[in-house]
């Protein structure tokens, strides 16, 4: 499809009033208004319990955006096609009412019946909407109908098959687009460019070149008011789970036939059905857990994550999360994919370090140590680029080697500002591309693994708090990779 084709669509958004719609979604729709790809054929509906006007409404929608809109009138124009309905999600009357709405506005922007319903809200209220929206003819209609979901998708396996069904009884699978922000990102969409586009890449991606895969997503923001969720799902669920395993898989997929969503899906299943998954002693072995503790940090004092707000002071869920991940196929065997992910670390960075083996013999001056590693970072956030490490001469007489870095900063003012993840994820909803959303086989393997580590997790010890603030980890974290040879590649944030 061309960029400059118009998309067509009315958008329900289920949570409208709510911190996401407002900090995420408004804004992400304004710019794609601004670009085109939204004109006049198009109208949003936002639901929640409140009572509020058409007019308040848009006042809110003016609001989220009054910082990005290039003028009051383009704003109004926007706003314009905002509509509000207050709606009570387990209530049938509300969605005859919706439903009469809907078809209003259907007829008023000549939407073909175009229809993206987005659950911006608790999860326990996926499946009474998907299962009203059927049952009430939202779906009558003959253009197409998408359901965006946010995450968590449940809490484990059982329960997200239980969510899934409910799902499925309205919606097919092509037709679910289960969100996840990090896959909207410029930088993990440039993975497979960064691999199928450039022969001199693709052609060392295996284990015969690549000594280790290393995945960091680190924060400095303690839980501050998710405590109450946060307590039930701890770093493995909140961010391994969905976020790390996604960009796993990209990293070890084999090159799909053509850059289609069926076939890009069906290798990184492939991929997460060859990802090893731990049993008992294996799993205290290669995964390490921690938990931050009050301390003095960035400029200030701070809590421990047991005397954050909503927080059982006796917790042991885990803001921490190192692990080293096997892939047990021809490509990958031999070459372990370590990960990372914690609240409270030294920086805020999000990338992927690849190390490349070593010379087999150094041929220049000093001991081998004196050659720095070859590694490809891919920087994802803060800082959105590459930097390719090499070794090159030392000016002057001799042979001396020193290291050099090539980079590509994709946020330079060189470049083009990458556009939020939400806005790209929203147009490939709307153009029908699930590419870069989850599966339900990806989400399902996901959580066999998880559940695994999870289970053993349960039943054993922890000595908790184990690491201060500021700090990337415990200990053990390092250790974990010490006892392979390999050293964590420092994250930009601390260079």
């Amino acid at each position: 499809m061309t960029d400059n084709l118009e998309q067509k669509a009315l958008i329900t958004i289920f949570g409208g009033t709510g911190d996401l719609a407002n900090r995420k979604l408004y804004p992400s729709l304004y710019h794609l208004f601004s670009k085109g790809y939204l004109k006049k054929n198009f109208a949003v509906i936002g639901t929640a319990r409140r009572e509020w006007s058409n007019d308040f409404f848009r006042d809110k929608v003016k609001e989220s955006i009054q910082d990005i809109a290039t003028s009051s009138a383009e704003a109004d124009e926007f706003a314009s096609h905002f509509y509000y309905q207050s709606h009570d999600v387990t209530n049938k009357e509300s969605y005859v009412s919706l439903k009469t709405l809907s078809d209003s506005l259907d007829q008023k922007y000549d939407l073909a019946g175009n229809r993206i319903f987005y659950l911006a809200m608790a999860p326990n209220f996926f499946g009474i909407i998907a299962s009203r929206i059927k049952s009430e003819g939202f779906v009558d209609t003959k253009g197409f109908h998408r359901l965006i979901i946010e995450k968590p998708f449940g809490h484990d396996l059982e329960s997200a098959k239980e969510l899934n069904d409910s799902l499925r009884e309205a919606f097919h699978e092509d037709e679910i687009y289960r969100i996840d922000h990090y896959l909207g990102k410029e930088m993990i969409q440039n993975i497979s460019v960064i691999r199928f586009a450039n022969s001199i890449i693709e052609s060392l991606w295996n284990n015969r070149y690549i000594d280790n895969i290393q995945v960091t997503l680190s924060e400095t923001l303690g839980v501050e008011d998710r405590g109450r969720y946060y307590d039930e799902s701890g770093a493995l669920r909140d961010m391994v789970q969905n976020h790390i395993l996604q960009i796993v898989s990209l990293l070890a997929m084999e090159p799909p036939i053509k850059l289609s969503t069926k076939e890009i899906r069906h290798e990184k299943v492939r991929a997460l059905r060859s990802l090893r998954v731990y049993e008992g002693e294996e799993v205290l072995k290669n995964f390490i857990r921690g938990q931050y503790s009050a301390g003095h940090a960035f400029g200030k004092e701070l809590k421990g994550y047991r005397e954050e707000d909503n927080v059982n002071p006796e917790s042991n869920t885990e803001t921490f999360v190192a692990a080293k991940l096997l892939i047990d196929n021809f490509r990958w065997t031999g070459v372990p994919f370590y990960i990372r992910t914690g609240k409270r670390l030294a920086g805020k960075a999000t990338q992927i370090a690849i190390r490349f083996k070593d010379v087999p013999m150094n041929l220049f001056s000093g001991d081998m140590a004196a050659l720095g590693g070859n590694v490809l970072v891919i920087h994802i956030q803060p800082n959105e680029g590459i930097t390719l490490h090499l070794n090159v001469k030392k000016p002057g007489q001799g042979m001396e080697t020193m290291p050099v870095n090539l980079n590509y900063a994709h946020s330079s003012p060189d470049g083009m500002n990458t556009p939020e993840a939400y806005e790209k994820l929203i147009l490939d909803c709307l153009r029908g591309d699930a590419t870069y959303f989850s599966h339900w086989d990806e989400v399902s393997l996901s959580w066999n693994f998880i559940d695994h580590v999870a289970d053993v997790w349960k039943g054993t010890d922890t000595h908790f708090p184990n690491y201060k603030p500021g700090t990337m980890g415990p200990d053990e974290a390092d250790e974990l990779l010490t006892k392979d040879g390999f050293s964590w590649f420092k994250v930009h944030e601390e260079e």
